[in-house]
């Protein structure tokens, strides 16, 4: 329970300090980047250190690297295919999840198996 209480009041206050950076910079519509994922990581990342030390903190931020750039492979597949190949919304957005899976395992076996 002790933990859970932790995790709230760090989170929130990380989430709350994204979130006036966020407000602080222009263009507006980058302000929800900063108000979560940041956040969200540095919390676990914190939390994780200090419960089961530096080696696993090390492992979960490898991790969340190789899921940046499996989520930054996906969305640039998305964008591609609606601005060059003119393909609908919905029809990207299920093509390009072939394209973050690949990534995203891909990038496991090559750097956390």
């Amino acid at each position: 329970m002790g933990e859970t209480i932790m995790r709230f009041l760090v989170g929130g206050m990380l989430v709350s300090v994204f979130a006036i950076l966020g407000d602080m910079i222009k263009p507006k519509r980058l302000a929800g980047i900063f108000g979560a994922a940041p956040s969200v990581a540095l919390a676990t990342l914190g939390l994780t250190i200090a419960k089961d030390g530096p080696h696993m903190a090390c492992t979960e931020g490898r991790s969340m690297l190789v899921g940046a750039t499996a989520l930054c492979v996906y969305s640039l597949t998305v964008v591609l295919l609606l601005m060059r190949w003119r393909l609908r919304a919905v029809r990207s957005a299920l093509v390009s999840l072939v394209i973050w899976f690949a990534a995203a395992f891909g990038l496991w076996s090559a750097f956390l198996q």
